[in-house]
């Protein structure tokens, strides 16, 4: 499982992540090549779940270029141009939407994706949402972190608060900001 937030500043934002993953039966370990944050082009990805979509997305997906025209509406290059490329890298790389949708188990992975210094919640369905609050959290430990952050935790500590409540967040903890450009 998974615990990553995300905090968005005026010019820049911060995201931070555990490194504990578990398999469909609960056991858990630190994964020794795996980095929940991963930096692909102009975007940082941080991604909870299934492990194929997010391997798909940190991995092979090559994201669009951000044109100085869609830095004046980030929110809709990433509905109009972002989001299409990760679908049609997702069923390129043979990922069924159509699929997991029937299997109807709730949601099967969840992005907090950075470009230019911005946030943005990506749920299963490729939706894309802010908050006004500029706190963003996925995993099991999400809400917990959350709740940290509104309490007036700083990111990292966030985080660590998460892993002393959920035995399915624990160290060591990746840290990535990113200034708008």
């Amino acid at each position: 499982m998974t615990t990553i937030i995300g905090v968005q500043y005026e010019d820049s934002c911060t995201m931070v992540a555990d490194s504990l993953v578990s398999d469909d039966s609960g056991r858990t370990w630190v994964h020794p090549d795996m980095t929940k944050l991963n930096q692909r082009g102009d975007f940082i990805i941080g991604g909870s779940g299934e492990v194929a979509p997010c391997d798909i997305a940190q991995h092979i997906w090559n994201p669009p270029k951000v044109t100085l025209a869609d830095k004046k509406d980030i929110y809709h290059f990433m509905i109009s141009k972002a989001m299409p490329s990760l679908r049609k890298c997702l069923k390129d790389n043979g990922y069924n939407f159509e699929e997991e949708q029937e299997k109807g188990a709730g949601s099967r992975f969840d992005f907090i994706i950075a470009v230019n210094g911005q946030l943005f919640e990506v749920a299963d369905d490729l939706s894309v949402t802010r908050n006004i609050d500029g706190f963003y959290a996925v995993g099991s430990g999400s809400s917990i972190a959350l709740g940290a952050l509104h309490a007036g935790a700083k990111p990292l500590k966030a985080v660590q608060i998460a892993a002393k409540l959920s035995i399915y967040t624990d160290g060591p903890y990746q840290t990535v900001t990113q200034h708008s450009k």
